[in-house]
C-alpha cells in the first residue's frame, strides 16, 4: 500500500514496514522512529545504516544476534536504544523486513 512518510510516498505493508529498500532515507527514518517514540541519534543511525549495509549485501534482515556479532553493536546498549523489542524497531527504522521469527 502507498503512503506518505516525510512527505513522500512510499510502500509499505499491512504492518507499516517499508516494502521498497530504494525508497527509506534518513528523513524516512526518522519519521518511522518518532512513529514509535524514538529521537534518532548518531547512534541509532549508526546501527539502522549497519542494518540496511548488512541486508543489501545478504537480502535477509539480521537477527538481532548479528547485529551484536557482526555489527559490534552492544546487546544491552540495543535494548536501551531500541527499547522492547529492539531487532523489529531496528529493521522498521532501517526499512528492511521483519526479521525472521519476529513477532
Amino acid at each position: 500500500m502507498l503512503v506518505t512518510i516525510a512527505g513522500r510516498p512510499v510502500h509499505v505493508n499491512d504492518e507499516g514496514f517499508l516494502t521498497e529498500y530504494e525508497e527509506w532515507d534518513e528523513a524516512i527514518a526518522a519519521a518511522l522512529a518518532a512513529d514509535i517514540g524514538i529521537t534518532l541519534t548518531q547512534e541509532h543511525l549508526a546501527v539502522v545504516r549497519f542494518v540496511r549495509d548488512d541486508y543489501h549485501a545478504r537480502s535477509v534482515t539480521p537477527t538481532l544476534r548479528r547485529v551484536t556479532s557482526a555489527g559490534g553493536f552492544d546487546t544491552r546498549r540495543l535494548f536501551v536504544l531500541f527499547p522492547k523489542k529492539p531487532a523489529k524497531k531496528i529493521s522498521y527504522i532501517a526499512g528492511v523486513p521483519k526479521p525472521v521469527g519476529c513477532v
